[in-house]
């Protein structure tokens, strides 16, 4: 048996449009199994590039809005990536803009995680991976509704893993360092930014998507059976500079 197959599992992946979620969901789909890509965009691209896939329609704005998607089928892993980000000064930052990202990136991942675990736990096994960020352990420059709600996302994967890991659940987080995506276009863009960054990330090169993909492949294998709890920081050593 390959440790790291997912053949035979349904996996959900969040925010699988574009960029990382895509990429997760294709790499998933890979490793064999079928991936429902949700998102409140349409993920039919995406779809059309799994062997096993169907698309949903899930907008986190609403918190609640998974509360009922893991009643009627069985749904193996979760991969909660769908996320949101709103930038200004701290001393001018708005009560909406706050709002509104902790429900998506925050509120979000808590009651889909809850609806997940009512339908798992009595199976006695899944797998729970949270994207969280760089900022679940660095407090950024004016993004302060978005870093409370990434170290809210490591704190709620480690009370997740005491809780249910014992139960057959794993639950864990990737910290993706800096990835070449849509949203990261304009840093890339621009050459003195740019420079700062790639002399930070001893790598010496901006990450894929595919390098947060496989990771969370390997975290919803049996290979990570017995690793629960964790923050796996996946930024080509940014963090350790």
């Amino acid at each position: 048996m390959n440790p790291f197959s997912l053949a035979g599992q349904t996996a959900l992946v969040t925010g699988a449009n574009t960029g990382i979620g895509q990429a997760i969901a294709v790499a998933m789909g890979r490793a064999g199994a079928h991936v429902i890509c949700a998102g409140r965009s349409n993920c039919d691209e995406t779809v059309g590039l799994i062997e096993s896939g169907e698309s949903l329609s899930l907008n986190f704005a609403d918190p609640m809005a998974a509360r009922d998607v893991f009643a009627d089928r069985k749904i193996d892993i979760l991969v909660n990536n769908a996320g949101i980000i709103r930038r200004d000064d701290s001393v001018d930052f708005s009560e909406t803009d706050w709002d509104d990202v902790m429900d998506v990136n925050l509120k979000a991942v808590f009651f889909t995680c809850q609806a997940f675990a009512k339908a798992a736990l009595p199976r006695g096994t899944g797998k729970i991976v949270n994207i969280a960020s760089l900022l679940s352990f660095q407090g950024g420059i004016r993004v302060p509704s978005y870093t409370a709600s990434k170290h809210g996302v490591a704190g709620l994967t480690k009370i997740f893993a005491n809780e249910w890991a014992a139960k057959g659940l794993n639950i864990n987080a990737i910290a993706p360092g800096y990835i070449e995506t849509n949203n990261t276009e304009a840093l890339r863009a621009d050459l003195d930014r740019n420079k700062a960054i790639l002399d930070r990330i001893p790598a010496g090169r901006w990450g894929k998507a595919d390098d947060i993909a496989e990771t969370a492949v390997f975290l919803s294998s049996p290979a990570a059976n017995y690793i629960n709890g964790s923050v796996l920081n996946v930024d080509g050593g940014w963090l350790a500079r």
